[in-house]
């Protein structure tokens, strides 16, 4: 795979870069700028070039939206603006020229100067993007002479704009790109104690993952509604919770040494409960919803997390856009804590990385994001990742067009 770092010359070269910039936005504002933080460097690095930048990203997020299930009915026409994440960018500095036409497209790429940029509307307005169209593909490269994905959370998926599109032009991995590849790839081959936190949902999904790092991991950590359907498989009572569609024998697998379950968790109340097989006043019943982890069940994490080397984390412990906040953030702040302070266990530095939309979210509410050894844009890429060793994105990468 080529790096943006080994192109010589970029003066005057016309870059087609596809970022995340799917931010949040809220009466306009981008309420969370994770993302197009991390795309920076790169664009930075290009303007110091003199290249001549085209950024291209979509954007799901309606204004004042987060919850993908409130936007299951936007249409391509009224899918969502990028104009808040050029005025984003025109804020802090940067002069960017938005085309919300497509058809100004190549127009606009034509008269840019050497460190001009623009940044072109919502891509996934294109029916061509998600189908990986090549025509359209083929269409998007001819704004430009060479190609860079910066955009490792969107990489698992095979769109236009991160597989077909290598097809066309000279590809290359941006410098965030790299670092995911190089960090991510650390927990092939960690140090140990080794410990990996799994949350989220849907656990028919993520059973590789957990059976591949049942092989390295000394702790397993499972949480969220994952934990749902790990309880249930020892027997024991999660009442109404949310468990995964899918219908896998899971029993031989939470019986591993390695794996950890919630001991307590927050129910809809905001009460905490036991969970177990003994049914008490203070278990878990039959109406009783598990919403979060209880207070319990981080202090066991907590001494894991106090001995363990390499950290890897992904995923809420409760449900995050409900405000069943509590249990992520603690164990942000409890994995930060151990990161910042630099404590060894023999003669090994700690590392974490961690990643997940709502991890992110939780993180960059906290304002603890260098706090951490790495902290990976992906959420569904990561995990992909992780499993497989590569993505569609990056085997593109490997594959395009010289």
């Amino acid at each position: 795979m080529k790096i943006l770092t080994d192109i010589q010359n970029l003066k005057g070269v016309k870059v087609l870069m596809r970022v995340d910039f799917n931010v949040p936005i809220k009466n306009g504002l981008v309420t969370d700028d994770y993302r197009i933080r991390t795309a920076l460097p790169t664009i930075n690095f290009l303007i110091d070039k003199g290249a001549r930048i085209i950024l291209t990203s979509h954007i799901e997020q309606a204004d004042g939206l987060v919850n993908k299930n409130d936007q299951a009915t936007i249409t391509n026409e009224s899918k969502p603006t990028l104009a808040p994440v050029a005025n984003y960018l025109n804020k802090d500095g940067y002069k960017v020229s938005f085309i919300k036409n497509w058809a100004e497209a190549y127009g606009a790429s034509e008269e840019l100067k050497d460190g001009g940029i623009i940044l072109l509307e919502n891509i996934r307005k294109n029916e061509g993007e998600k189908k990986n169209d090549k025509k359209f593909a083929e269409q998007l490269a001819s704004l430009a002479d060479i190609y860079v994905n910066e955009a490792f959370s969107v990489s698992h998926r095979e769109h236009a704009s991160v597989c077909a599109i290598t097809e066309f032009l000279p590809s290359y991995a941006g410098l965030q790109m790299e670092k995911e590849i190089e960090n991510l790839s650390m927990a092939f081959n960690p140090t140990h104690p080794f410990l990996f936190i799994l949350g989220g949902a849907k656990f028919d999904t993520k059973l590789p993952l957990i059976n591949k790092f049942l092989k390295n991991a000394d702790d397993i950590f499972i949480g969220g509604a994952l934990a749902n359907d790990a309880l249930r498989a020892k027997g024991y009572e999660v009442g109404a919770s949310k468990l995964s569609n899918g219908e896998n024998d899971i029993s031989g697998i939470v019986s591993q040494s390695q794996i950890m379950l919630p001991v307590d968790v927050v129910i809809q109340d905001h009460s905490v409960k036991d969970v177990g097989i003994q049914v008490g006043q203070n278990s878990v019943m039959k109406t009783d919803i598990i919403l979060d982890v209880g207070p319990k069940s981080l202090v066991q994490l907590k001494e894991k997390i106090d001995t363990a080397r390499f950290i890897l984390w992904n995923g809420p412990l409760g449900l995050f856009e409900k405000g069943f906040t509590e249990g992520t953030e603690e164990l942000a702040r409890l994995i930060a804590e151990r990161t910042e302070n630099d404590k060894t266990v023999g003669n090994a530095k700690v590392r974490s990385i961690v990643g997940g939309g709502d991890t992110l979210s939780a993180i960059s509410k906290l304002g603890i994001e260098d706090k951490f050894t790495f902290v990976s844009t992906g959420g569904g890429a990561m995990l992909d990742f992780l499993a497989q060793g590569t993505l569609p994105g990056i085997e593109a990468l490997e594959n395009s067009r010289q």
